[in-house]
């Protein structure tokens, strides 16, 4: 079977335009397949404004949209038509491999649980994003899916971790850090001291704790945490970013001579920018539920969305629902 990616067009902050325009640019770049899930009439009419002549790109309606407003819960019992869902039933049925969605991140994680079910062991599916570091990336997680947890269940999203950054990102070996206010042993609290300690036995390449400021020097390739600090973190490096930007932007426009120094590092400020892009890392994986789902953000440009189906795609081909069920 071909690797065909169900993307939900409707869930984003500009769908379908963004989803759409995301669809053709990954079959065009890349030859994926995709399945754009959603009102038909809406999509076509996006879909005409760009050339898909010999594209794999087929389209499934959906009559129900959820809104960000919605709760998960009801995202999965009363919206059984949602294209977020639908997109789900797909790849159940093995229409879809993978399915991507920039909508209702709780509600993508209760469609996928509920319609994937878990992976055998794991106890909470967590959502891992992908920050850039000195030298590569960093994958954090839980990023926003589980804001109280227990030390067994970040335990298992260090495996989850591992894994994926090993098999989908190719790192041998990825080493593992426990986000803490300290390294030292008597930092951290109840939860993380106790989750520390299983770690320590775990079958993974585990540093130990680790501070905020590891996330970005590329010390580990895997950052655990639970989901409140997580999606913190996540809101604060995105804040930080956007505001580093835009004090570089006054800076340089408010010095002549600054003026002149950026025109002749430009290329460096451009490959800084688009290093620290969040476009450039595609989505969040939906890791531990039994199949394959990618988050992006609810303002993701049509290069994350494309990224995003490249990215489900190779994640579906590894199958690491089944190698992680093998370590847990």
């Amino acid at each position: 079977m071909s690797i065909r990616i169900a993307v939900d067009a409707m869930g984003g902050d500009n769908s379908p335009a963004m989803e759409v325009a995301g669809a053709v640019a990954a079959c065009s770049q890349w030859g994926c397949e995709v399945v754009l899930v959603g009102d038909t009439a809406k999509i076509e009419t996006e879909l005409s404004k760009h050339v898909t002549h010999g594209l794999q790109l087929d389209i499934h309606h959906a009559s129900e949209v959820v809104g960000m407003h919605d709760s998960p819960s009801d995202a999965v019992r009363k919206k059984k038509d949602s294209s977020i869902r639908v997109a789900f039933e797909l790849a159940k049925q093995g229409e879809a491999c993978a399915v991507v969605s920039a909508g209702n991140s709780g509600a993508i994680m209760a469609s996928g649980m509920h319609i994937f079910g878990r992976v055998k062991g794991v106890e909470r599916p967590a959502i891992g994003t992908s920050l850039p570091n000195l030298d590569d990336q960093t994958l954090v997680l839980d990023m926003g899916a589980n804001v109280d947890c227990k030390p067994s269940q970040l335990y298992q999203f260090a495996i989850m971790g591992s894994i994926y950054v090993e098999h989908v990102l190719g790192k041998a070996h990825p080493r593992v850090g426990l986000l803490s206010n300290g390294t030292e042993e008597k930092k951290g609290n109840d939860l993380t001291r106790e989750a520390h300690l299983r770690l320590k036995d775990a079958p993974l390449n585990y540093c130990g704790y680790v501070e905020g400021g590891d996330l970005y020097n590329g010390s580990v390739d895997v950052v655990v945490c639970d989901g409140f600090v997580g999606n913190v973190l996540l809101k604060v490096s995105e804040g930080l970013a956007i505001a580093v930007g835009t004090m570089l932007k006054r800076e340089i426009e408010n010095h002549f001579w600054a003026k002149i120094g950026y025109l002749l590092s430009r290329p460096a400020f451009n490959a800084f920018k688009k290093r620290i892009n969040p476009a450039e890392y595609g989505g969040a994986p939906l890791l531990g539920i039994a199949g394959t789902g990618i988050v992006c953000h609810g303002s993701s440009d049509p290069v994350a969305i494309s990224i995003a189906i490249r990215q489900a795609g190779e994640y579906a081909k590894i199958r690491i629902e089944e190698k992680l069920a093998a370590l847990l």
